[in-house]
């Protein structure tokens, strides 16, 4: 091969790799949803059972009452490095009475989908911002001093001098 056909065989793979960073990539994650499977699911005739044999274990159920089972589907889609960013998602939430009927079905879109941005690398707290030494001698000096446990009175025994 000569020099000039392998500078252009160069070219063109640092431009086909190039161009493939810029490919959308297409993600989905959790539930697959099937429509009519969904559908069947009816209040006041289904319960606990029924649900689980039409529809499976749920993505998520509620860990206080043990009313509701949430079935999340999301589909995201994010460029190269990018960070995904969710394009559809669906939220189906079955909650259950006392008796372990289906009591009602709500559906959710992508409008449910928070973005949150945490502040910094660390939680902001009240009080003292210790650093590293303070933290680790800090606590010299404080046995034995007044208030502390230690000291005249305060040690084991409750203040007395005999056993």
């Amino acid at each position: 091969m000569s020099v000039s056909s392998t500078r252009a065989l160069g070219l063109g793979l640092i431009m086909a790799l190039a161009a493939s960073a810029c490919t959308p990539l297409r993600s989905h994650q959790g539930y697959v949803v099937d429509v009519d499977l969904v559908n069947s699911i009816q209040p006041g005739v289904d319960n606990r059972q029924s649900v689980l044999q039409t529809l499976g274990t749920p993505t998520i159920s509620s860990q206080f009452g043990g009313g509701d089972w949430y079935y999340v589907a999301r589909d995201s889609r994010n460029l190269g490095y990018t960070l995904p960013k969710p394009v559809s998602q669906i939220t189906l939430q079955i909650s259950f009475d006392q008796a372990g009927n289906v009591a009602t079905i709500r559906r959710a879109g992508v409008d449910q989908v928070a973005d949150i941005s945490p502040y910094g690398k660390t939680t902001p707290t009240l009080g003292r911002q210790r650093g590293f030494f303070q933290d680790l001698f800090g606590n010299i000096g404080a046995v034995g001093a007044p208030g502390a446990g230690g000291g005249q009175g305060g040690g084991m025994g409750g203040g007395r001098t005999r056993p």
